[in-house]
C-alpha cells in the first residue's frame, strides 16, 4: 500500500469520525483532521497553491469559524446529547458499510492509483502554459471546481447549522 492510499484511508476514517461523532466540538476537529490529510495529499500531487489555500482557509480559518459558533450555543443536556446521538446513528449507521463497499468495489475494479503519473502530468501540462490564466482556466479546472464545491458544501454547512438552531429555538 502506498502513502497516497494510507492518506486516502486516514482521510476516509477522519470523515467518518466527524459525521458520526456526537459532539459537535469533536466533529470539527475531526473535520480539521481531514482537511490536515487532503493538504498532505495536494503536497504530494504537486498541488502547492491549492494544498496552501486547504491548510490556511478549510484547516484553520472555518475550524476557528466553527468552534467560535459552537463556543457561542447553548451546551445540551446529557439526555438531549443521547437523542441527537442515536438520531445521528440511525440517519449515519449504513455509513461504515458503504464505505467499505465502495472500497472493496474500488479495489477490484482496479481503479488506477497512480497519483504521482496524475501529478506529472499537470506538471508537464504547467511548464507548457505558464501564463496563470491559462494555468487556472485549462490545466487546473478540476482544483477550481473542487475548490468552488467545498466553499458551497462548507457555506451550505453553516446555513444548515443556524436553520436547525433557529427551529430548535421555536419549539
Amino acid at each position: 500500500m502506498n502513502i497516497n492510499l494510507l492518506l486516502l484511508v486516514l482521510m476516509t476514517i477522519a470523515t467518518m469520525w466527524t459525521v458520526m461523532g456526537r459532539s459537535l466540538l469533536k466533529a470539527t476537529i475531526g473535520l480539521a483532521v481531514t482537511s490536515a490529510v487532503l493538504t498532505i495529499l495536494m503536497f504530494r500531487l504537486n498541488s502547492p497553491l491549492a494544498a496552501v489555500f486547504e491548510l490556511s482557509v478549510c484547516t484553520g480559518l472555518i475550524t476557528v469559524v466553527f468552534v467560535s459558533t459552537i463556543s457561542l450555543t447553548k451546551p445540551l443536556t446529557h439526555k438531549e446529547i443521547i437523542e441527537r446521538s442515536k438520531a445521528r446513528h440511525k440517519r449515519f449507521g449504513y455509513l461504515p458499510f458503504v464505505m467499505i463497499l465502495a472500497g472493496v468495489a474500488l479495489y477490484f475494479l482496479k481503479i488506477p492509483n497512480d497519483f504521482a503519473g496524475m501529478a506529472d502530468k499537470y506538471i508537464a501540462a504547467q511548464a507548457a502554459a505558464p501564463d496563470p490564466r491559462r494555468v487556472i482556466w485549462d490545466v487546473r479546472q478540476l482544483d477550481l471546481f473542487g475548490q468552488i464545491i467545498l466553499m458551497i458544501a462548507g457555506a451550505l454547512g453553516v446555513v444548515i447549522l443556524f436553520v436547525e438552531g433557529k427551529d430548535k429555538d421555536e419549539r
